[in-house]
């Protein structure tokens, strides 16, 4: 059985550029993902940045949204890394499976080609629906970083999700 999506590069086409611009509008975001204008959004050919494409059904070969990630690291030791990631998908594709997927595939990919113990993800505690995606996509509830993302004029509470390395 196929995955409903797949991750792949950015790709320097129409297709990717118009989505990549889309993703960074206000329209498009979520309201946990939108921190207001940003006039220096680029596209850009990121190492860490993948698109989500449906692979089958009505909607298969379209570009959804993105998955992005970086490095958090709880110790000096390179061995104290973990990669932290997110995800954006165009409005009109949520609610479909496409983002608990795609955040299960990253994270496997992640540590197939990695040596990292942990991947984690966070959002705010308002977004129920992407705290089950992430509980649906294998990933733990770990605890509520207070005050720590700022958006809207206010700071707010978000939610810390991870996967452990099996073994």
């Amino acid at each position: 059985m196929t995955d409903l999506v797949h991750l792949t590069p950015f790709q320097d086409t129409t297709e990717h550029r118009t989505v990549w611009q889309l993703l960074g509008t206000e329209a498009e975001l979520s309201p946990y993902n939108w921190f207001g204008p940003q006039p220096d959004r680029t596209f850009k050919l990121g190492d860490n940045d993948l698109f989500v494409v449906v692979s089958d059904g009505p909607d298969a070969g379209t570009l959804v949204g993105s998955v992005s990630w970086h490095t958090e690291r709880y110790g000096p030791n390179v061995e104290s890394s973990c990669w932290n990631f997110g995800i954006n998908l165009l409005t009109e594709y949520r609610g479909r499976g496409y983002g608990c997927v795609a955040q299960r595939l990253l994270a496997d990919h992640l540590f197939a080609t990695t040596d990292v113990n942990r991947v984690e993800a966070s959002t705010d505690v308002a977004n129920v629906a992407e705290q089950r995606s992430l509980e649906k996509a294998g990933f733990v509830r770990e605890g509520v970083l207070r005050g720590a993302q700022y958006r809207h004029d206010q700071h707010h509470d978000m939610v810390v999700y991870s996967r452990l390395r099996a073994g």
